[in-house]
């Protein structure tokens, strides 16, 4: 199974293309730009959407969903916001096709049937919403108001890749409105750190914490904080934002509250969000060429049982299923999922393949001698390597051996990013050391023509100025400017 798939050192965008593929996970759509998310690969979203929900619910935040189309009226009422979704906005028009009189059997846009106000199909929910926050914050008792929908949106791009850039795909997007700057301020934080939380404990990817630079700010931001995570390809790739939005969205909106003095005072806000492509970053971050290689947390499935079945002896046959059976309601109290696969048509070594191409952590494996000796091999996807367990002590064994699984991917990834991670003090260095891929940490002297001019020559963009790294004066790589910012440089997808 593993030579259908292209190797990563030949064309690293066929290989994840492939994995995404045949791996079960999406398949392209007859609508351009967007896909069509396979059980596998919806499975998947599920256990993700599943977890982070239940961290955003813990946080304060409850779940609304708001409607698909936003009035342009409504959508313009935010300058900045419409000027930066602008280009990647659908529209609708009308409302209704009729019969087309010069082609039989051809449908036509009725001329009759047009809007009175056209409506843009979301690119992103803060038109809609704020325009509802008006209707439901009178008094100071009404805030905050902390939520979250869980939703499709559309941003019609012309270039996509399944996952990391479609034009319709699967997010949430939080909307919190607060009655002080300082509560708001707080709240973009305290986001952040859910996502990263998030992606490094379930997803096992290490990410930077940091701030955008004003050019790379959210459209509408006063301030946008985000995650940043890098592939195996050497670029980098922004896994999720939260934007502290000031009272940009309060004033364009008029959303206001008497406060506990008497006074009238616009709200603070903030969104945040992530989406279908840590689907993408989880692909690009742990995956090989012999397939994906799927965290165990979000697995679809954490555990495979491949018994040797013979399609002509079906007594020894129940009897090797109804043993996974017994191992399966041990794990499933456990909270383990798990499948069975019960194909007599396939030849062990490719039953094999096609597991470690869908990336499930652990395949255990047995026939009937086993069964005579009392134990099984547990394989690890991770790397692929074999060990005989005793069938006493399979359940305990499989249940730390998913920890261990977590662990080891997640410290793969992280020293990829720290072997690919330098810093630089010379613009001809920084050239190189973008050609080869990675971060690189430099000085900026704070100017966004300097940051203009740093990507044009060499595609890189500043991904953020790291909470993390000590910020020391300098002197600016491109300009040569003083500086007091150090920060993270990448291509990104």
């Amino acid at each position: 199974m593993g030579d259908f798939i292209t190797k990563r050192s030949e064309d690293i965008n066929q290989w994840y293309n492939d994995l995404v593929l045949k791996g079960g996970l999406a398949d392209h759509s007859d609508v351009r730009g967007c896909m069509v998310i396979k059980p596998y690969g919806y499975t998947l979203w599920e256990n993700m959407r599943d977890v982070l929900d239940r961290m955003i619910k813990e946080t304060g935040h409850t779940n609304a969903y708001f409607p698909l189309f936003v009035p342009k009226s409504l959508f313009e009422a935010e300058e900045k916001n419409a000027e930066g979704f602008a280009k990647e906005c659908a529209i609708v028009t009308h409302y209704r096709l009729k019969n087309d009189p010069n082609n039989k059997g051809k449908l036509i846009v009725d001329p009759e049937a047009k809007l009175e106000e056209e409506l843009v199909v979301r690119p992103t929910s803060e038109a809609v919403i704020w325009n509802t926050y008006r209707k439901w914050i009178s008094s100071y008792r009404d805030l905050p108001l902390l939520i979250n929908q869980w939703a499709n949106v559309v941003r019609w791009e012309m270039r996509t890749k399944l996952f990391l850039r479609t034009a319709e795909f699967l997010w949430q997007e939080g909307h919190t409105a607060h009655a002080t700057k300082a509560e708001a301020i707080e709240e973009t934080e305290k986001m952040l750190g859910v996502y990263a939380e998030f992606v490094e404990t379930f997803l096992a990817i290490p990410v930077f914490q940091g701030k955008k630079t004003e050019s790379e700010r959210f459209a509408g931001a006063d301030d946008t904080l985000c995650i940043e995570a890098l592939m195996q390809d050497g670029r980098a790739l922004q896994a999720g934002t939260s934007h502290f939005l000031g009272q940009n969205f309060a004033k364009a909106f008029e959303v206001k509250y008497q406060s506990e003095e008497g006074q009238e005072e616009y709200v603070w806000a903030t969104s945040w969000g992530v989406s279908t492509r840590l689907i993408g970053a989880l692909i690009m971050t742990h995956s090989d060429d012999n397939g994906l290689i799927m965290p165990p947390k979000v697995a679809p499935f954490q555990v495979v049982f491949v018994p040797f079945l013979h399609e002509k002896n079906k007594e020894q046959n129940e009897v090797l299923i109804s043993k996974c059976n017994e191992f399966g309601t041990e794990l499933k109290k456990r909270g383990i999922r798990f499948m069975i696969d019960k194909d007599t048509t396939k030849r062990p070594g490719f039953k094999f393949a096609e597991h470690e191409l869908k990336g499930i952590p652990i395949r255990v494996v047995f026939g009937p001698r086993d069964i005579e000796n009392n134990m099984a091999e547990v394989a690890r996807r991770d790397n692929l390597t074999k060990e005989n367990v005793s069938q006493d002590n399979l359940i305990d064994y499989i249940e730390n051996l998913l920890g261990e699984i977590h662990t080891n991917i997640y410290q793969r990834a992280l020293t990829h990013r720290t072997e690919n991670t330098r810093e630089c003090f010379e613009y001809d260095d920084f050239k190189k050391k973008i050609e080869v891929g990675g971060f690189v940490i430099a000085h900026w002297d704070g100017s966004a023509e300097t940051e203009e001019k740093i990507k044009e020559e060499t595609k890189a963009t500043i991904r953020c100025v790291p909470f993390d790294l000590e910020q020391t004066e300098g002197t600016c790589i491109y300009s040569g400017k003083p500086s007091q910012y150090r920060v993270l440089f990448a291509r990104a997808h």
